[in-house]
């Protein structure tokens, strides 16, 4: 099992250290192969804005650095830890950055083997804006969301109190077992009613703007055959019947409104 951790810390501070005690968790119970990229020390520029990758293809990119390479770097990994501390309530300026570079993964998921783990740590507040940004960014991207966890731990204010040091081991090791478990059992877990909702509205914008929304997102769900009939999600799994009903639903509204002119036709 390939574990990928994408580093949101400029440095290997509390974030980090959490991240080692997951790996040592892990590795007591199985053998993983453990790899880090620290986004502080590979080159990644901030996003132009130039839509570029969501018109034309993100090979299209005029930012030629390192970023083009994580992507295939998450695809090889059977499993990918997103960590990043809290700063100024949010993901890092970092983490921000390397979510932006992706941004076309938003209209394009691709991630439906690989299962997620949502970490962060924090000084005292934030842990649940950050966990549910992160979460929501795992989940349209495509991932199988096995864990979130949150530390409190503060950079400059020494070791915290020995009843927190004690849940902070509480939840990874809890973070851990579930992550571990995920990657044994391999299988893609069912699809919750968000999923299920974002993938029919996907299908909704792409189906009907086709060629006047953006041509790479039309050319990608169409070869992944997203758009036939009946389909129900993007990968074959069971769905519940309740939410592919609200999900077709909502999906009718969709396309009855960009007809209408109401929405995303420009």
């Amino acid at each position: 099992m390939k574990v990928l951790v994408i580093m949101g810390s400029p440095r290997k501070g509390n974030t980090y250290h959490a991240a080692e005690r997951l790996r040592e968790i892990i590795q007591q119970k199985a053998p993983v192969d453990w790899e880090y990229v620290m986004l502080g020390d590979i080159n990644m520029e901030p996003c132009r804005g130039c839509f570029t990758c969501f018109a034309r293809g993100e090979e299209y990119c005029p930012l030629e650095d390192d970023a083009s390479g994580l992507e295939q770097r998450m695809k090889d990994a059977d499993g990918v830890i997103l960590a990043t501390p809290v700063y100024g309530f949010q993901v890092s300026g970092l983490m921000k950055t390397f979510i932006d570079r992706h941004s076309y993964v938003f209209h394009r998921p691709r991630f439906f083997r690989q299962k997620a783990l949502i970490l962060t740590s924090t000084g005292a507040v934030g842990t649940k804006d950050v966990l549910k940004y992160l979460d929501m960014v795992a989940r349209v991207w495509g991932f199988d969301i096995a864990a979130r966890v949150g530390i409190v731990s503060h950079p400059r204010m020494g070791p915290v109190s020995p009843k927190r040091a004690k849940e902070n081991e509480r939840l990874l090791q809890a973070a851990a077992a579930a992550f571990l478990a995920a990657l044994q059992r391999g299988i893609r877990s069912r699809p919750g009613l968000v999923d299920v909702i974002m993938f029919h509205a996907g299908r909704a914008a792409t189906g009907e703007l086709g060629e006047r929304g953006n041509p790479a997102d039309l050319n990608y769900w169409t070869d992944q055959g997203w758009l036939r009939e009946g389909r129900r999600y993007y990968v074959d799994v069971p769905v519940n019947p309740v939410y592919s009903a609200l999900g077709k639903l909502v999906e009718w509204v969709m396309r009855w409104q960009i007809r209408r002119g109401g929405l995303g036709s420009g």
